[in-house]
This record gives C-alpha cells, sequence and structure tokens, in this order.
C-alpha cells in the first residue's frame, strides 16, 4: 500500500477539525456571553478553550478546498458534481442558520456549501474556457479573470462563508494543481491571512493521491446534521 494520506483521511481531519471549531462557535462562545456578567472567572478560561478550538477549526476548510480540486480533477461528471453541491448548500441552510443566527432564514451569510459550489462553478468554466485552442491566448486569460472576477464578488455578494478570499484560495490550489508541492505553497500563501490554517496543508502535503475508502455522502449528511445537533445542545444548555 503507497504509504501518506488517502483522500478519506484527509477528509476525517477536516471533519473532525470543524466539529471542533462548531463547538467553540455554537457552544463555548454563548457560553462566554451568558456568564460574561456572573461569571468572569469562567468566562476567562472559556475565552481561552474557544482560542484552542476555533484555532484547531482553521484546519478545516483548506482541506475540503483541497478535496475540493480532487473531485474537479477525479469526478466523472462535473456538473453532477457541482450540482450535488448546490443541493446540500441548500439543504443545510437551515439548520445553518439556527445554528448561527438562531432564525430559520438569514440572509446575510450562507453556509460553505454555497462557497465550495461557486468555487467549483468558477473553475469548471475556466477550465472550459482555457480548452478552447481556438481562441488567443491572451482572449482565453482575459475571460478566465473575468470568470474568477465573477465568482471572487458572487460570493462576497452573496455572504458565504470565507467570501471571496475563499474563492481565490479554490483558484490558487486549482492553478498549481499538477503538482502537490507547488499546491500546498499555494494554499499555505492563499490562507496566510487566517493563522493558522496553513498548517492543513502539512497533511495535505501527504496526500497519496489515492482516494481512500469510505462513504462519499457522510460528509454531506455530517454537515447539516452537526450543526442541528449542536444548536439542539445549546437550546438544551439554555444558550440560546
Amino acid at each position: 500500500m503507497k504509504k501518506g494520506l488517502t483522500g478519506t483521511d484527509l477528509k476525517w481531519i477536516a471533519i473532525i477539525t470543524m466539529l471542533i471549531d462548531h463547538i467553540g462557535a455554537l457552544i463555548v462562545e454563548r457560553a462566554i456571553i451568558k456568564f460574561s456578567v456572573t461569571k468572569p472567572g469562567l468566562c476567562e478560561q472559556l475565552s481561552i478553550l474557544d482560542t484552542v478550538l476555533r484555532g484547531i477549526g482553521r484546519i478545516a476548510f483548506p482541506i475540503f478546498c483541497f478535496l475540493l480540486i480532487q473531485g474537479f480533477i477525479y469526478t466523472k461528471n462535473r456538473i453532477k458534481y457541482a450540482l450535488r453541491l448546490l443541493a446540500f448548500a441548500f439543504i443545510s441552510e437551515i439548520p445553518f442558520d439556527f445554528a448561527f443566527s438562531g432564525r430559520a432564514f438569514y440572509t446575510g451569510y450562507q453556509n460553505v456549501f454555497f462557497t465550495l459550489f461557486i468555487g467549483l462553478v468558477t473553475i469548471i468554466f475556466i477550465d472550459r474556457i482555457w480548452e478552447q485552442q481556438r481562441f488567443s491566448k491572451i482572449l482565453r486569460i482575459s475571460l478566465c479573470i473575468v470568470c474568477a472576477g465573477i465568482g471572487f464578488f458572487g460570493a462576497r455578494f452573496l455572504g458565504v462563508d470565507y467570501g471571496g478570499r475563499g474563492i481565490i484560495a479554490i483558484l490558487a490550489l486549482y492553478l498549481f494543481r499538477r503538482n502537490l508541492f507547488e499546491q500546498a505553497l499555494a494554499g499555505v500563501i492563499a490562507f496566510a491571512w487566517e493563522f493558522p490554517a496553513p498548517f492543513a496543508f502539512i497533511p495535505v502535503f501527504a496526500y497519496n493521491g489515492k482516494r481512500g475508502k469510505g462513504n462519499k455522502y457522510f460528509f454531506y449528511v455530517f454537515y447539516p446534521l452537526h450543526l442541528s445537533v449542536l444548536y439542539i445542545t445549546a437550546v438544551l444548555l439554555g444558550l440560546v
């Protein structure tokens, strides 16, 4: 067996760190707000815990972006892949809104599936444009820049998780997809604004190119499910 981490291994790292991050955001931070007046000492300890949890959570999104590029490369049907992301973006939006805003619909902030969907659609269009050899290189570069701009500003306008910077990161990983070292380095630079996110590319660099065993739909289901569970937990603890 080839040494290193499989795609499934990376997905588990991303899922676990995302869960840790959301425990901090949805449970610990709410507890800090609730006890800020009555138990300031406890809140100081919780603030330290929250910093640790949210720091660990910075590892998740870069890995998901990397896995998105791998999906783009190896999927047999990119359109079907994009539609699956979009479907779960809508499925996840109500649990996401409840978890982060406490209401069923909040238009100011959208879940990460929308970010991944916009990033995927952007690179699909860029890839197709670049393949049009009948166009001049200057025209193809210009059209690719336009597509990248639409993806960037579209993400900002819709208020998706990580916004336009998330799209830039996906584009960086796409552009250097043919060399793992260069791709990891591009990822470190693309996420330099959010420490310790660049450390996500340590396990990414250990990727062995194998998909690994596992149900590909697990993450799709886990995302809205864990948000629902954490929100219900917050309600039961009286934090909402």
